[in-house]
């Protein structure tokens, strides 16, 4: 038996179609990256740990999945999260996984994927170069938001899609600040009339198939097109990108310590 393991974490989605797109690719690619350890999954959100159990589908706790590393002989483990930014979910998954500190070896816990300025410019370059979008038309970025301090990090990704020339991509978020109403009127303002709508969020889920491009009246495509701004949905969460799987590879590899792929 190898003596390292790698735990994924993640929040967790019930679209198990998206899931394989998203998480899934993520974990097959530091997979591959780290053919030499053991990779292992576990879900922050109680909720869906719990919806997908009911409905046949097993995902670990984060503690269950550290239990389960330690009762199968592991000296090593590495945990890498793909939360987008280093809030409340992710203290609660450091929080837990300190507890087992002592029974390991070597514990390292990697940092989410949005945490330095690099990040910022590492992610504007993947979406930039990804959309295609003309430069008449707003990119509204719809990430998920947080009452925790570490929500300024969307006001700082907006803020970087501006400094590096990018002056049509717009970030918002579903429950915090910016939100849809600021939004809006800075496209407004900006003179805009078309507005491609696209999740900040790992997994293309509930709040981009609700909050986002639904046919109710207050998802942000309907709220855009009720304002006079033409207005398209672009369900395809960050975890499709290739670049956003690089970007925790390059978290993983920093807190190792690697230069080499093969070191490790």
């Amino acid at each position: 038996m190898r003596e390292r393991a790698i735990l994924i974490v993640s929040f967790g989605t019930s679209y198990t179609d998206t899931m394989e797109k998203t998480i899934f690719s993520i974990e097959n690619r530091i997979t591959e990256e780290f053919s030499q350890c053991d990779v292992f999954r576990a879900f922050t959100s109680s909720i869906i740990v719990k919806k997908l159990k009911d409905d046949g589908f097993y995902v670990d706790s984060v503690a269950e999945a550290i239990e389960n590393i330690i009762s199968l002989g592991y000296k090593e483990c590495y945990i890498q999260p793909t939360h987008i930014i280093a809030g409340m979910e992710y203290e609660k998954l450091v929080e837990e996984a300190e507890k087992y500190t002592g029974s390991f070896e070597v514990m390292k816990i990697g940092k989410p994927m949005l945490y330095a300025t690099k990040d910022l410019r590492n992610i504007v370059n993947i979406l930039t170069q990804s959309t295609g979008c003309a430069h008449d038309e707003a990119v509204v970025l719809m990430g998920h938001g947080s009452e925790h301090f570490a929500n300024t990090t969307y006001a700082a990704l907006d803020y970087m899609f501006k400094e590096m020339g990018y002056e049509n991509f717009f970030v918002g978020t579903v429950e915090a600040y910016p939100d849809l109403e600021t939004v809006i009127k800075i496209i407004k303002r900006e003179g805009y009339k078309k507005a491609s709508i696209m999740p900040l969020l790992i997994v293309a889920g509930d709040h981009a198939l609700n909050d986002m491009s639904s046919d109710e009246e207050t998802s942000w495509v309907n709220r855009f097109i009720s304002e006079g701004i033409e207005a398209k949905a672009v369900v395809k969460g960050l975890g499709e990108y290739t670049g956003v799987a690089d970007m925790y590879i390059d978290h993983m590899r920093e807190y190792l310590g690697l230069r080499d792929k093969n070191a490790f």
